[in-house]
């Protein structure tokens, strides 16, 4: 009401300014809690706001106040802000309208934006025939001063608005990327990049631009820009999207001037690659783009190093402080006919853009068993939520159907909701009129609209059957396993045991250090082998923690909480150990590929680059007195046999090259690359390289270099020169080989543990975003580069987020398993084993006295294979019986 009789309109700070707002507003669609406020900067005061709310909650009078809270730990994650284009305005973004910012266009393509998620440009809200995205706009910037490291994000997130652009079009969209160097460097990021320009004809045209003209009638924008082989070309564009970094946030010069803490030369704070979320201040660490500009998946899994960093100072103090959340008594409904409550969401615009959410409000209200049926704008939120909660209790509902998202990231919240309201969690059944829906018929109002009644219709169908299910306490044995004893695997055991549980340390070869063993420098320079010998003996001393070498995992079974595995010594004792524990931490590690081509092996100077890394510190003459140098970048990486970017390569190659510069500043040293991906503050490495003279030149698939030896024994490297458009011939003393990062662990561990492995063996999580350091299978966790290759400061940082995962199961006595499990009728049950052949997570065994299989809860994972499989029918899915889904299905053809 407020919003509504407010005079006063503002600029829409969410929308980028691309849309108004009242003075009394949400600041979000999703804001926690979704409650209005006031912009006191546009309030004019008239009071009109607090005349007419019902609510009383809006005070004129009301004062700033404060609070003091006292806390062992502060972890700081104030964020970042994206570069502003006006302070540089080099493509005209201040003058032409149709000259729009990544951020600007994100909610232009959001369903909550300012269009409704049709694709338009601000002019004159026509729908683009071509767009254009320019990249590093504000990032990788020398000669303004400004900015002058990687954003990190911009190419991801281009080439992710360009492949939604296409998808939103209603005709042919041209979409083409401007950019200096593809940074697809994160795990399927160089896949999403080929199947864009593959699959979505996305053009990348290598070439900065250098300004931008608009045609005086249309407002479209002329681009002129020159390609590697010099042609100048012209090209318009109906919408130009500037693709800006990011930028410290405002304000954190005072606030790190109050906490204590140091900052970079970037305004970023300031951390050792060595320790990544701590700052300078002990107890206080940071995490997120306030660390260092990174993607999603980076920042959540900093966010739980940082989270397990302040946990194992605190370990002292756990459970001190803790307030148990406590629920009313369960409600018996088993005797009660079915009183269903009916909740449909709007999601914003997500779904009522589409859905016509009154006209399916209204239809569920004819249903059978249905006696209250309520709207809402978003069911998620906090007050929905309580308000859901009230609705329960007083109208004495005893099912609860809710239609709106997606019940993979909602359903246990509102199971948490039924369950505060004293119904059983499982009472509950969703409609997913989003993604199956709204989503799916976006230019079909009527179809999605009859679409929705449908769903609700069998949801209400099934509620009406849904039983209580029941979950099992399983104890939980407060030791943690970890496999892998490389940098990554000792961080892991030494966090976990800092916090004071057990831990035993399983190393397949005779010796802790993995990979790190041969490295001597991180990107920033600092020295590892002290910090390794350091972690070692660390490992080696502390008494909670058992060393397992030349041990390899064989066996194991059990479940989250109860593992029981199995390791052999292969070493001198040749003996089997049995261990229990709670989890498992995965800490594999990776190998070098050993490449094939440009004659490695066949030539003393030629290595890799591990092997370099040993050169430097041994300071091989080779090096030291050397003339010319070679580093090749790419060698297996990003082909067809390993299509992913390997990551550090890139950054080490400029390190390794400055750190034979130091040893010899007359050598001639040329790194020949195909996307040069110093990402983040290693872009500070690459502008290094260049100012002393190293030299760097491109190659692509089809012309990459060709290394030979001479009849005299020397080496020489041809290369095709893009921009010269001519190959030249290079004598060097040594070459680098820059190969690709393979993992360590195969697929017997994999089928072992019932975990999945991606297409090119590296272990894969369960959700990229989510849960980057978990697997479905509760109670593994995977970090290193057993998940995917990465630099040493982010193997440290992985490895204390798989503890922080791994504390929240050892932390708890019991852990409760799903009440959507399988059951098998053992009265009924044939003994044909079919279930056991199909079951996926090893959950069912056969009894061989009663001759009947039998299925472990803890490990079922509710997937229903044996559901399918049985002849029957006598294993049932509990949830998801026959006759619930049989009478889904006869509702879905009333």
């Amino acid at each position: 009401m407020c919003k509504d009789h407010c005079p006063v309109t503002a600029v829409s700070e969410f929308n980028e300014g691309l849309s108004h707002r009242k003075a009394a507003y949400i600041k979000l669609p999703q804001a926690v809690p979704l409650s209005y406020a006031i912009d006191r900067e546009s309030c004019i005061g008239c009071g009109l706001c607090e005349k007419i709310c019902l609510a009383k909650a809006i005070r004129y009078s009301d004062q700033t106040r404060e609070s003091c809270i006292s806390v062992g730990a502060i972890v700081l994650a104030p964020g970042s802000e994206f570069f502003k284009p006006t302070a540089f305005d080099t493509y005209n973004y201040a003058h032409f309208p149709n000259v729009i910012t990544s951020m600007e266009f994100e909610r232009v393509l959001s369903a909550g934006g300012p269009y409704k998620g049709h694709l338009m440009r601000p002019y004159d809200l026509d729908e683009p025939r071509s767009i254009a995205w320019l990249q590093c706009v504000g990032s990788r910037n020398i000669n303004q001063g400004d900015n002058p490291y990687c954003s990190g994000v911009c190419c991801m997130y281009a080439i992710k608005q360009a492949v939604i652009a296409k998808e939103h079009a209603r005709q042919h969209l041209d979409a083409a990327i401007f950019f200096m160097d593809m940074r697809t460097h994160g795990k399927d990021f160089e896949k999403y990049y080929q199947r864009a320009r593959q699959e979505h004809g996305i053009r990348f045209i290598r070439s900065r631009v250098h300004s931008v003209e608009q045609e005086r009638q249309s407002k479209n924008l002329l681009i002129t820009y020159v390609d590697e082989a010099g042609t100048l070309h012209e090209e318009v564009f109906d919408l130009l999207i500037l693709s800006v970094g990011t930028r410290p946030p405002a304000g954190v010069i005072s606030l790190a001037e109050k906490l204590g803490v140091d900052l970079n030369s970037y305004g970023f704070c300031a951390t050792s690659s060595l320790k990544p979320v701590a700052t300078s201040q002990a107890g206080i660490f940071v995490c997120g783009i306030f660390q260092e500009p990174k993607d999603i998946p980076s920042s959540v899994i900093e966010a739980s190093a940082a989270a397990c960093a302040a946990s194992t100072a605190l370990a002292p103090a756990r459970g001190t402080l803790v307030r148990a959340r406590t629920y009313p008594e369960e409600r018996d409904v088993s005797s009660q006919k079915p009183r269903i409550g009916v909740f449909v969401c709007n999601c914003g615009v997500n779904i009522g853009s589409v859905v016509r959410v009154p006209e399916v409000a209204a239809y569920a209200r004819t249903l059978p068993h249905v006696v209250y049926v309520q709207e809402n704008l978003f069911s998620c939120s906090q007050d929905a939520q309580e308000q859901l909660r009230q609705v329960i209790v007083e109208r004495d509902l005893n099912r609860v159907v809710v239609a709106s998202c997606s019940p993979r990231t909602h359903e246990s919240l509102f199971q948490e909701t039924l369950k505060a309201a004293g119904l059983n969690r499982y009472l509950f059944e969703m409609a997913n009129i989003r993604d199956q829906d709204s989503w799916v018929h976006q230019n079909d109002p009527d179809a999605a609209t009859d679409k929705a009644k449908d769903l609700v219709r069998m949801a209400v169908a099934k509620a009406s059957l849904l039983e209580p299910l029941r979950e099992e306490k399983i104890p939980i044995t407060p030791v943690a396993l970890v496999v892998g004893g490389g940098l990554a695997g000792m961080h892991a055991a030494l966090a976990i045991a800092r916090a004071g549980y057990h831990v035993h340390l399983a190393e397949k070869s005779g010796a802790l250090g993995g990979q790190a063993a041969m490295i001597h420098w991180t990107w920033e320079g600092k020295e590892v082998q002290p910090f390794l010998r350091q972690m070692i003996q660390q490992v080696e001393e502390h008494p909670l923690i058992t060393i397992h070498l030349n041990s390899e995992l064989v066996y194991c079974s059990g479940f989250v909480g109860s593992f029981r595995s199995t390791l052999v010594d292969n070493g001198a004792k040749r003996e089997t150990i049995t261990v229990d524990h709670g989890v498992v931490i995965l800490a594999t590690g990776g190998a070098a590929y050993q490449p094939k081509e440009y004659l490695y092996g066949s030539h003393p100077a030629i290595f890799l680059w591990h092997e370099l890394h040993e050169r430097i510190a041994g300071r091989d003459p080779l090096l030291t007195d050397g003339r010319c140098g070679v580093f090749i970048q790419c060698v297996g990486s990003r082909q067809p046999d390993h299509p992913y970017c390997s990551r550090i390569c890139c950054s080490h190659s400029v390190q390794t090259a400055l750190k034979i510069k130091e040893l010899n500043p007359e050598i001639d040293l040329y790194i020949l690359y195909r996307d040069l991906r110093t990402y983040g503050f290693r872009e500070g490495l690459y502008q290094e390289a260049r100012r002393k003279g190293i030299l760097f030149s491109r190659y692509d698939l089809e012309n990459k270099p060709q290394v030979r030896m001479t009849a005299a024994g020397d080496l020489e490297v041809e290369i095709f020169d893009q921009v010269l458009g001519r190959s030249f011939v290079i004598h060097p003393d040594f070459v680098n080989l820059a190969s690709a990062i393979e993992p360590a662990a195969g697929e017997e561990l994999a089928r072992m543990l019932k975990i999945p492995l991606n297409e090119e063996g590296f272990f894969m999580e369960a959700h990229a975003k989510l849960r980057p350091v978990d697997f479905a299978s509760e109670g593994i966790f995977v970090c290193g580069l057993a998940h995917y290759p990465k630099s040493i400061e982010e193997s440290l940082t992985q490895a204390m987020a798989t503890v922080a995962r791994a504390m929240g199961v050892l932390a708890k006595e019991v852990w409760l398993t799903s009440g959507l499990t399988a059951t098998i009728n053992p009265e009924t049950c044939a003994g044909c084993m079919g279930c056991i052949e199909v079951c996926p997570y090893g959950a069912i065994t056969f009894n061989d006295v009663l001759h009947i299989s039998e299925v472990n809860r803890a490990l079922c994972k509710g997937c229903g294979s044996c559901a399918a499989a049985c002849p029957s029918g006598s294993a049932r899915l509990m949830g998801f019986t026959r006759r619930q889904l049989n009478t889904q299905v006869m509702a879905a053809l009333s």
